[in-house]
This record gives structure tokens, sequence and C-alpha cells, in this order.
């Protein structure tokens, strides 16, 4: 766990350390589930960079046909806008996750939900197939230790923590164990909780992102807390920060935003108008999708290069400021070998092609040949301080003599 001596990770307050699991329980807790879950080969974090996830969650109703079209839907919008995604299910063995004396209830509403739309594992694995089939990445939530196994079965490529799940023993280290790239939510958790999945994951070796999220169904716009974007990538600054949002009135400037925060990974439920059943207001269609990729595209081309050395001005903005910048002129005629001074040059517009300006005119700058009273004093016929490889340039910017 982080300590006061850590600059970059100040330790947790002392109101969010309350029964969260330790560092220590959870390597303990992954040393064991290594041994019923292969690891798989660790990827780089740079799946998760400018990653949208596209979560579908129970949203095919327990359908194949209604999730294959959701992909299919998705799929074209993706490609079209040219982005990365994955399409993210959700996997439950619900046999043993519902209690065997609840599997029947009408009354407990997330009881209810799993049991209405559950899907045959077969199912799921052709969906997964069929995500991969579109050119999207694999990825799903699993709920329980089984479905941590399904997910190695078939081969997905990113796993989730949900956030009602970043405190579970059992199956926090079951994700690590599983080596695979791994994003975490954070709606409603404490410090504690996600330094010791941090800490965890990173004695497994395993890349981790994690993601900002509000876990409110759906987020008004004064609830994204998107701030606290900056504050995670402050808290750990190696990890790829993101934003899962659940909000329901924009799909544009929240993820401009936040890219501009620097968050490189953003994820929304979505889902179909399409059999009759009502979409939530927290989903995204295919066309608010549309235009959530595009105002990253926007956001992103506006933000530029990155932010780690000085731009390199094109050369269009070159040629604009040059086209503002003074020439040096003879205020009278000038003999060789005179020093240039205010007293024999002045400066003004327009500059011309091979003049010297006011960026090159120094105090030991004499003429070699003469110049006559109000013409331009070429860079070629001084002799100055100026590096002569600067000649190049200086010929070719300004106007026509």
């Amino acid at each position: 766990m982080p300590t006061t001596t850590d600059p970059a990770r100040p330790a947790t307050d002392a109101s969010a350390a309350q029964p969260a699991a330790t560092i220590g329980d959870l390597r303990r807790l992954a040393e064991e589930a290594q041994r019923a879950y292969r690891p798989h080969d660790p990827a780089g974090r740079a799946i998760f960079e400018d990653l949208f996830v596209l979560e579908l969650a129970n949203n095919h109703w327990g359908s194949l046909e209604r999730g294959l079209r959701i992909v299919s839907d998705f799929a074209e919008v993706v490609h079209r806008n040219a982005v990365k995604a994955a399409i993210k299910l959700q996997f439950r063995d619900v046999d043993s996750f519902i209690h065997k004396d609840f599997r029947a209830s009408q009354d407990i509403r997330y009881v209810k939900k799993v049991s209405d739309t559950h899907m045959a594992w077969e199912d799921l694995r052709t969906l997964v197939e069929a995500v991969r089939a579109a050119g999207l990445v694999t990825m799903t939530t699993p709920f329980d230790e089984v479905s941590v196994q399904k997910a190695v079965e078939f081969d997905v490529a990113v796993l989730k923590i949900a956030s009602s799940d970043i405190r579970d023993r059992k199956l926090v280290p079951a994700i690590a164990a599983a080596g695979r790239p791994t994003i975490m939510s954070t709606g409603g958790s404490t410090l504690a909780d996600i330094d010791a999945v941090v800490d965890l994951f990173r004695s497994c070796r395993v890349p981790l992102a994690i993601n900002h999220c509000v876990s409110i169904y759906p987020s008004e716009d004064d609830e994204l807390d998107l701030n606290q974007i900056d504050f995670l990538r402050a808290r750990y600054p190696d990890t790829v920060i993101g934003l899962s949002t659940h909000e329901h009135h924009d799909w544009s400037l929240s993820v401009a935003i936040a890219y501009g925060k620097g968050a490189r990974t953003f994820e929304r439920h979505i889902d179909i108008d399409a059999d009759g059943i009502p979409v939530s207001s927290y989903c995204s269609q295919p066309h608010q999708a549309d235009e959530w990729f595009r105002a990253f595209n926007r956001a992103k081309a506006m933000c530029g290069g990155a932010a780690v050395a000085k731009r390199q001005a094109p050369e269009k903005e070159v040629r604009y400021l040059d086209a503002l910048v003074r020439g040096v002129y003879a205020r009278r005629p000038i003999a060789p070998g005179e020093a240039l001074s205010d007293a024999n040059t002045y400066l003004a517009v327009p500059l011309l092609k091979g003049q010297m300006s006011c960026r090159e005119l120094d105090a030991g700058s004499t003429l070699r040949v003469a110049a006559d009273a109000d013409a331009p004093v070429l860079f070629e016929n001084v002799s100055s301080a100026v590096a002569s490889d600067a000649l190049p340039v200086i010929q070719a910017r300004g106007l026509a003599a």
C-alpha cells in the first residue's frame, strides 16, 4: 500500500481505509488462483490507448440473434469512424451465481434480470467470435470465477473488473491470474480499494487501466466529476486512465473534455431500438455512438501530438509569420565595411527574399557590398554572427525582390 513517502501516491486517508483488501491478502489469493488458471502472456498497455469499450451488457435479452445484430450495427459505425473499439459482454455462470432458492424470484430486480437474459455458453462463444470477425477487440466482464475460466477458454483479449467487484477477494485475484489486459471501473470505490487492485496487478505484471466511473444510472452532467481524471492520472502516472460514463444528455462534450484531460479509454453502454424493447436512457444507439466517435476524432485532432516536446511549426505557419517580419533597409548610402546601426539602417515591411530582417540584425554586422539609400540590405552581403547556414531559409522567405 502507498505511504506518505511516495510522492506520486499519497497515503490513503483514514476514512477510506476501512475493510478493503490489503495487497497481502490479494497477493496470497492471486497465488492460489494461479494454480487454477493458466496465465496468458500479457500484452502491453498499448491495447488501452484510444480504446472505446461498447458495453453490450444484457441488452441481447438472452437472444443470440439480437446480440449479433447489435454487434453488426455497431461494428459498421466503428469502422466508418476509424476508431479502435471493443464490444464487451457480461459473463455469469448463472447456475452458481444465483442461489438455488432465489432463481425463480421475480421481485429481486438483479436476480430477475440475470435470469431473464441468461444465454448459454455456446451462444456467448458465438457472440465473442462475431466480435472478433467484425474486426473489433473481444472483451468481457466476468462476474464469477467460472466466467473467468470461460473468458480464457474463449480467448477473450481484455477483461473488466466491474465497480461492484473491486473488493471481491476471490474474483479480482482470479482475473489477475488470467493474465489478460484488464480495465477496472472505480464507481463507489475508496482509494484503498483502487490501490490494492493496482498493486496486485503490478505484482502480477498484468496490464491494468483505470476508468473513472460514476455508478449512477443515468448520470446527470453535474454528477460526472471529470476532474477525477486529473486525480487518477496524478496518482497512477504509469497507468492508462479512462472514462466510463452513464450520462444521457451528451455524446460529444464529455468525451472531448475527457480526452483533453488525458483519458485514453472510453466506455458507454450500447443498445439498439428493436424488438419493442425500450432503450435505457444511459445506453447509446448507433447514431449516438457515431456522434461520440466523431467528437473524439475532432478532439484528438485539436489536441495534436504528444505533450512532451515543443511542436514543430508547419510551413504555412512559418510563411504567414515571415510575412509580418520587418526587413533591414538602408537609411542612406552605406559603404562597404561600414557597421550597420540605427544611424544608417531602418526596419520596415515588406520583407523581401534574401533580405536581412530584424531577426538577424546585431551590433557586430558590417556591410561587404555597398547599398543605396532605401535599398534592402541583403543578408549575403553582410558579415554577421548569424550562422551562414541560415542563408537558404532567408533566401526562400518573403516577397520576390
